[in-house]
């Protein structure tokens, strides 16, 4: 054989190769059309069914297979806001090979989707000044360990001799500490709220709520990783005992107030949290009357089945509270959210004994929708 005819050979074999490369489609997904509506697409040729779900409305629907293999759905125009998506194939949940960018809150891992628009305009990047965003570790006595919080300082921090307010922001059940970036927005939130005037610059401490771990999954060492998958996430009542207000009152202010310029007074303290950190914000503003100025409670109500509930020492709790004279205690929730039912109850109870409060009520659920919504509305109502 001569090397002139394997030279050909090879050359007709990578030829046809490429052309058979060239032939598989350039996947765009998701697409978001001039009308808002948005197209999924995924190659799957070996897959029978792809099911699309979705935070956004009228999600999980079948995608329809064409005759290169890809599978694809549109849908109906969507409200300008951030969600979040995965496939279902064949029965196996996946995220969006075609999009790069991921967010993530506890183990939910899933593809993000932006429509532009509304309010987009807060919890997108934009042009304006930004603040930095550090992982912190810090000491804990009260439950035992080094643990990590996330930090934002607002832009000109470290180039400023200014001492700065702090909101303490918790979040949800299943979450840790870089939940309210992920999914939150929290630090673009502040950068376009304080560019816009429309807060005053502030830092925003966002520690992990769970009372049995470090730090967030990947940065918890194995030893205590092993543990915690063993069982800890069984310790339920450890995420929303006392042991979590300590830990706030005790360990992350006094360390916030020793390492950053802050104003540490009452005055210049907030505290706010969504669900499980909803919760844990009751718990320790009711704990701690005169530690908060600012107090916000979203997505969470009157528990009284969670943990030992006395509703005597409660009122007594809140009688303090309402002698300190917080500036702001604000509620928020939506009316489907499957907690609704008990915060109507919560400021039924606060009617009774006259505590004052703000409520907003906003549509849909238990959705970052919403709490990257009340946080943008909250942010604004701070320290002034």
């Amino acid at each position: 054989m001569s090397i002139l005819f394997i030279l050909l050979f090879f050359t007709l074999t990578l030829t046809q190769a490429v052309g058979q490369q060239q032939q598989v489609p350039h996947i765009i997904s998701p697409e978001v059309m001039n009308d808002n509506s948005v197209v999924f697409r995924l190659r799957a040729p070996n897959a029978t069914s792809v099911i699309v779900n979705g935070t956004f409305p009228d999600a999980r629907k079948e995608m329809t297979k064409n005759a290169e293999g890809v599978f694809e759905y549109r849908t109906t125009p969507i409200t300008p806001d951030m969600y979040t998506y995965t496939f279902s194939v064949d029965g196996v949940k996946a995220t969006d090979p075609s999009n790069n960018i991921v967010v993530r809150d506890g183990s939910h891992i899933e593809s993000r989707l932006m429509i532009p628009g509304g309010i987009t305009e807060v919890i997108d990047v934009k042009d304006v000044p930004h603040g930095k965003l550090s992982a912190v570790w810090y000491p804990s006595p009260t439950l035992g360990k080094t643990r990590r919080m996330m930090v934002y300082t607002p832009p000109g921090y470290d180039t400023s001799n200014e001492s700065y307010p702090v909101l303490y922001l918790l979040h949800g059940a299943g979450g840790d500490e870089e939940a309210w970036v992920s999914r939150g927005r929290t630090n673009y939130i502040l950068d376009n709220l304080i560019a816009q005037g429309k807060a005053v610059p502030m830092i925003v401490v966002i520690p992990n709520g769970n009372a049995s771990a470090t730090s967030a999954p990947g940065e918890t060492p194995l030893s205590i990783r092993l543990a915690q998958d063993a069982g800890a996430m069984a310790q339920a009542g450890a995420m929303v005992g006392s042991s979590v207000p300590d830990g706030i009152v005790k360990d992350i202010i006094p360390f916030i107030e020793a390492n950053y310029r802050v104003k540490a007074n009452k005055e210049n303290r907030a505290l706010s949290g969504l669900s499980m950190g909803g919760y844990q914000t009751q718990m320790t503003s009711n704990a701690y009357p005169n530690t908060f100025n600012y107090i916000g409670v979203m997505s969470m109500g009157l528990m009284s089945t969670m943990g030992e509930y006395n509703k005597d020492n409660h009122i007594a709790q809140l009688k303090a509270l309402q002698a300190a004279n917080p500036k702001l205690y604000w509620i928020a929730c939506g009316t489907t959210d499957f907690l609704y039912q008990s915060v109507l109850d919560l400021i039924k109870l606060y009617d009774e004994i006259g505590f004052k409060y703000i409520y907003r009520e906003s549509e849909g659920g238990h959705t970052w929708n919403n709490w990257r919504l009340y946080l943008s509305e909250f942010a604004p109502m701070l320290f002034k």
